[in-house]
């Protein structure tokens, strides 16, 4: 299937919002995505390289910035 994959991008760095959380100064959120948008995401230094051990990921400063602005932007009312 064909889909803008800008647009799912966009999404799931929104959903980071909602399971982001912080640990040691770092803003970290949950890696249960498509690993295609995954890599993306890493490729635009949104997140840290998803191929790893961990459960998750480190969001970039404007990696977080942008899922929280995404976030209101898509889901907010």
């Amino acid at each position: 299937m064909e889909y803008d994959k800008e647009k799912v991008d966009q999404v799931v760095l929104a959903l980071f919002y909602l399971t982001s959380f912080t640990e040691r100064g770092v803003t970290r959120a949950w890696k249960r995505h498509d690993w295609d948008v995954m890599t993306r995401l890493y490729e635009k230094g949104f997140i840290s390289d998803p191929k790893s051990k961990a459960k998750s990921v480190v969001l970039s400063e404007s990696g977080a910035k942008e899922s929280a602005q995404l976030f209101r932007k898509h889901f907010g009312k």
